[in-house]
């Protein structure tokens, strides 16, 4: 990763935190990481009032998307779903009420302050079938095709590697899976330099994509069925979309070499995380999101 994206990076991690901590004491987050009062395309007021009605108020509070995911993403009982970015927590509770006891929900975050701002909406809501995970989008800490649905609420905007992101999201896919995310689209036309004149990138305009770029990326990664709809405008050219697409079910010939890129995958993956905060220790494996936390507590 090159000095300016490290530093990117770390200017988001911080606007987060700074969020989560703003919550955590009492606040709303309504100028978070997209720079905007709550109300201007961004934040809980995209969510309908019944959906916040059932969800602890920090969840709420700390919303700071451009859409609602969980509203187009179709999920059913029991499928499992990631969530990229998940910040306070607001959409993996959501999805986690539509999949049921015997479906599970993974939120994936970067910011230790948000995990732990997330961690108490999940003991708030009482979701059993919730685990939060530790890490970044580019890099999941997850097994090859473990979740059924994908989805992201205005965060892929703020990644330095977009091309690893949608390579991951594949990766965990399970064939015939979906990903569902809401995110920053700008108009075909509109040059990079021309995207930064309208807001920076933890501002989530400057690091968006083009509707084309996002298609092709989507496309390269492997994704079929690719569809982009805009909702409302949130800066000049610039517009919060619904992005849609499958992962194609491999043909039984081509599935060996899928398992044996995917399986080299996890390998590095096992050894970076194993779950939650934890790592993994001596002589454990990360069979499972939340293996080693488990075993640690058993032997306790």
């Amino acid at each position: 990763m090159s000095e300016q994206s490290t530093a990117l990076r770390e200017t988001v991690r911080r606007r987060y935190a700074a969020a989560a901590v703003q919550v955590a004491a009492g606040g709303r987050a309504c100028c978070g990481p997209c720079g905007v009062e709550a109300g201007e395309g961004f934040g809980s007021p995209l969510y309908a009032v019944a959906e916040r009605a059932e969800l602890p108020a920090e969840a709420v509070a700390a919303s700071l998307g451009c859409g609602t995911p969980t509203a187009v993403a179709d999920l059913h009982e029991g499928e499992h779903v990631l969530d990229l970015g998940s910040g306070g927590g607001i959409d993996v509770l959501l999805s986690a009420r539509r999949v049921g006891p015997a479906g599970r929900v993974y939120g994936l975050d970067m910011t230790e302050d948000m995990l732990a701002l997330a961690l108490a909406n999940q003991r708030k809501a009482g979701a059993t079938n919730v685990v939060f995970l530790k890490g970044t989008i580019e890099a999941v800490p997850l097994p090859a095709r473990t979740v059924d649905v994908v989805i992201s609420n205005c965060v892929i905007n703020l990644s330095t590697d977009k091309r690893a992101v949608f390579a991951e999201a594949f990766r965990v896919l399970a064939p015939g899976g979906r990903i569902s995310v809401s995110d920053v689209v700008a108009e075909d036309g509109l040059t990079p330099a021309q995207r930064a004149e309208r807001g920076d990138h933890v501002g989530c305009i400057a690091g968006a994509l083009s509707r084309t770029e996002y298609r092709r990326g989507l496309a390269a990664a492997g994704f079929t069925d690719i569809e982009i709809t805009s909702t409302h405008r949130v800066a000049d050219r610039m517009h919060a979309a619904l992005i849609r697409a499958t992962k194609p079910v491999v043909p039984a010939g081509e599935m060996a070499s899928e398992t044996a890129g995917e399986a080299a995958s996890d390998t590095a993956s096992d050894a970076v995380c194993c779950g939650v905060t934890d790592c993994c220790g001596p002589g454990e494996r990360a069979t499972g999101p939340d293996t080693a936390t488990a075993a640690r507590e058993a032997a306790n």
